[in-house]
């Protein structure tokens, strides 16, 4: 990081006010202890039942001991460690240093060695794009991150090592662009269909950890970056910009809400995309 500019605001008794990043991290980090408890905590719970941590993916990644895995975008460690648990090599890249803290400390709590690269993963090194990875995966709430496709899934093509698999969960464009919904249970749900299946605009949007920050009694600082700007796309420019990057699809499941049999019945609420290199 660099020094801070002489400009900069100061804290009390003349020290330096904490930067919109130093800010950031210890959000994120709070956030994930306030929603999991400490890693501690957390790895306790995780080691009683990996392989429940990582439903519905275990059907599509099959036999993951001694495989190798990368996670892109793998936030707080809780899939990594889980397959760590189940004998995996796992590697997590993602841009948060506050994500890999909490997740090295998770790791180190649940006893599995975890590989955590702070960058962005359309910045990894060369030397990480080596094409050796068996599995690579991303999941829930990544694609609408990035406003072009085709460097993400150029990614996960040059990370998988033949004959390896690719597996990318998310929610379904038909909700998240089409469907307005209202109501918190199956009796009183509404659905409202409000949107633009086709709007390809940038929505601005505060960053997905923020519900879970426990509340400090101060309003939130403006220099805060909790904003983020979304591109939602739809499930035919994501299989597309899979296609073009070489991947071969090999499966697309769209999927009810599996956490329930009645709430939200007849909408895909998520979908699975499952690609290979040859």
């Amino acid at each position: 990081m660099n020094e801070q500019d002489q400009n900069e605001p100061s804290g009390l008794n003349g020290e330096a006010a904490p930067s919109s990043e130093e800010l950031w991290n210890e959000d994120t980090y709070a956030a994930w202890t306030s929603r999991f408890g400490s890693p501690t905590e957390a790895a306790e719970k995780l080691a009683k039942d990996p392989e429940g941590k990582l439903f519905p993916l275990n059907a599509y990644f099959g036999e993951v001991k001694g495989q190798k895995i990368m996670n892109l975008m793998g936030s707080n460690g809780m899939k990594a460690v889980a397959l760590g648990l189940l004998g995996a090599e796992v590697t997590v890249a993602d841009f948060s240093e506050a994500n890999g803290r909490y997740a090295t400390e998770l790791a180190q709590e649940a006893g599995v060695k975890l590989n955590y690269i702070v960058s962005d993963v359309l910045g990894l090194p060369e030397a990480v794009l080596d094409g050796s990875y068996d599995l690579v995966f991303a999941e829930m709430g990544i694609v609408h991150y990035f406003t072009d496709l085709a460097p993400f899934m150029t990614t996960a093509y040059r990370l998988l090592a033949p004959g390896g698999k690719f597996v990318l969960r998310d929610f379904h464009p038909v909700t998240t662009k089409l469907i307005s919904s209202k109501g918190s249970t199956a009796k009183v749900r509404k659905h409202k269909v409000s949107g633009d299946y086709f709007d390809t605009a940038l929505e601005e949007k505060q960053v997905s950890y923020s519900k879970y920050m426990p509340s400090s009694g101060e309003a939130a600082g403006a220099d805060r970056p909790n904003v983020v700007y979304w591109r939602r796309w739809t499930i035919g420019e994501i299989v597309t910009a899979a296609a073009a990057s070489g991947l071969v699809i090999q499966e697309l499941v769209e999927e009810p809400n599996l956490s329930s049999d009645v709430y939200d019945k007849g909408i895909p609420k998520t979908f699975t995309l499952v690609a290979g290199k040859r």
